[in-house]
């Protein structure tokens, strides 16, 4: 048996590993189902492309408040709140069943943004909850798995919504992630964890809290690079992806096939979950991140080959590459800070690296209107390499952190 094949098996026997995953699967498969017909849903009843496209946009906003909502994962139990955010994100979808006309669109995406923000409130209590829940040793395994679980969904849950939605509309969608945000809430109360109630300093003022969650991430010699290098990734990425209908374009493709791109990406990172844990162990997260950078940096610049089997490889390459250094950044977050700020650091994390996202895909939105993708894309990606590169090279604290076993243990 491999290592990777023993390390899986070993999580999945875990009882709360298990039910924590499958809790993942299920709401996952909801809101990948939601995420692709809201914008189709607006579309048929408005006609808006960019009321369509803002759909995508409201969901992603309450990222950039991060700090301030992750705080409030800290100021409780976190198995408590997972559940009742569950159970109130499983509520809040169903007012979506009277939106029926264009008139009413407003109210779809006032929820989406609640939905945004519960979700960031609901990721960093669920990442505080998984360091009690969990082996520490097997905590690369887990957000490796996670993360395979997570782009698992996205290859089959917008198929299933697409057809959902065809035959019953947006509100038959809605109340099937609905019954997933219940299905998950009662996964989640079945966890054996022992959470002591939170500490005194941990109830201060919110504006407090925020600062410190903030000043522990960025203060910290080893987090610190990887966050950051996981927020120029993302945005790195995001510009390249921003190229995608134009590379398809040049290849005389139909602009659905991109779809095909994204399957194959979507492969590849279902694939790089699964050795995520091995990797982590054998490299540490430093190393995992830079090649998982380098890797993505190569696919990037190589989607100017004028090829499709070309385009297709550094599609699963993107796939492989990409989720390294989210996966390395998040183990790394959880290994190394207080469990008492854990909830305020992690939607910290998110919001460095995932705030970028949006600005890389605006800023290609406008690029690939005024210079020639096959300009763009090499630069992206050699941007990319030299990214990998600079983490790839730890400074002297980091070094003496991965010596000493990479600073100390979570606490219970």
């Amino acid at each position: 048996m491999t290592a990777t094949s023993w390390s899986v098996t070993r999580l999945l026997r875990d009882r709360n590993a298990a039910l924590y995953l499958t809790g993942v699967v299920v709401s996952g498969f909801g809101t990948s189902a939601l995420w692709l017909v809201s914008g189709v849903w607006v579309k048929d009843l408005t006609g808006s492309d960019g009321l369509a496209a803002l759909c995508t946009a409201t969901l992603w906003a309450p990222t950039l408040l991060g700090p301030a909502l992750g705080a409030l994962a800290d100021r409780v139990r976190r198995k408590p709140l997972v559940v009742r955010t569950n159970l109130a994100l499983a509520l809040l979808l169903l007012p979506l069943c009277t939106v029926r006309s264009a008139a009413s669109v407003w109210l779809l995406l006032a929820v989406l943004v609640l939905y945004g923000a519960a979700g960031v409130v609901e990721d960093a209590a669920s990442s505080a909850l998984v360091v009690t829940a969990v082996d520490p040793a097997l905590l690369g395994d887990f957000n490796g798995l996670r993360m395979t679980a997570r782009e698992g969904m996205k290859l089959v849950a917008p198929l299933t919504g697409a057809a959902l939605y065809t035959a019953y509309g947006g509100p038959g969608v809605a109340l099937l992630d609905a019954c997933t945000f219940v299905l998950a809430a009662g996964l989640c109360a079945l966890l054996r964890v022992r959470e002591e109630p939170p500490a005194r300093a941990s109830r201060g003022s919110g504006r407090g809290r925020t600062a410190e969650g903030v000043r522990l991430l960025l203060a910290h010699p080893a987090l610190r690079p990887l966050v950051l290098a996981g927020g120029a990734t993302m945005c790195l990425a995001s510009l390249g992806s921003s190229m995608n209908y134009a590379v398809v374009a040049a290849l005389g493709h139909s602009p659905a096939y991109t779809g095909v791109m994204y399957a194959v990406q979507g492969v590849g990172s279902v694939g790089v979950g699964l050795v995520s844990g091995p990797a982590l162990r054998r490299l540490g997260e430093r190393r995992f991140a830079a090649y998982g950078i380098a890797l993505t940096g190569v696919a990037v610049a190589g989607r100017v080959v004028p090829c499709d089997i070309a385009l297709l490889t550094c599609s699963l390459a993107g796939g492989l590459g990409l989720p390294c250094v989210l996966v390395a950044a998040h183990t790394a977050v959880q290994r190394e800070i207080p469990a008492a700020a854990l909830g305020r650091a992690t939607a910290t994390a998110d919001t460095l690296m995932f705030a970028p996202n949006v600005l890389g895909l605006a800023v290609g939105a406008a690029l690939v209107e005024l210079v020639d993708h096959r300009l763009l894309l090499p630069v992206f990606g050699g941007a990319l390499l030299l990214t990998a590169g600079a983490l790839g090279v730890p400074g002297r604290k980091a070094v003496r952190g991965a010596r000493t076993g990479r600073g100390r243990p979570p606490r219970p």
